[in-house]
């Protein structure tokens, strides 16, 4: 019961999380610290392709990005919020580790930010989610 109440509330707050996370862009200023005009952006290569890139394209691959991760977020919110259905089965089990996965990510990530106090609240936060998911993968 209390693993049923706790996914609940894990998927209200990865939707809120998500669907706030498409504003992160405008609302952290991150297009302030690429501007338009500076130093020429070295080509993308992998293999034999070569992508000749702009300032402009990586302002657009940080929108991509982040609306990838929003999109996911969001995405593991709704799947906690039907636990009822999938808690103690084996997709289930195969979704929860996947969300455990997207949590401990989110956690180890956020050494690149820092090692401050809040950085740890936040690597803590995500390290419980994550360990939520692993429990409930194997109710």
């Amino acid at each position: 019961m209390i693993i049923l109440i706790l996914c609940y509330i894990s998927g209200a707050f990865a939707v809120t999380l998500g669907v706030l996370h498409f504003t992160f862009p405008e609302r952290f200023g991150f297009l302030v610290s690429l501007p338009l005009e500076g130093p020429l952006v070295p080509p993308f290569r992998l293999l034999f392709y070569e992508y000749d890139m702009k300032r402009s394209d990586l302002r657009g691959i940080i929108y991509v990005m982040n609306h990838c991760v929003s999109y996911t977020i969001v995405l593991a919110g709704v799947f906690d919020l039907f636990c009822s259905e999938w808690l103690g089965t084996v997709p289930g089990a195969c979704g929860a580790v996947a969300v455990a996965g997207l949590w401990f990510v989110r956690a180890g990530t956020q050494f690149y930010l820092g090692r401050r106090r809040g950085d740890w609240f936040v690597i803590t936060f995500f390290t419980l989610l994550g360990a939520l998911h692993v429990v409930a993968a194997f109710r």
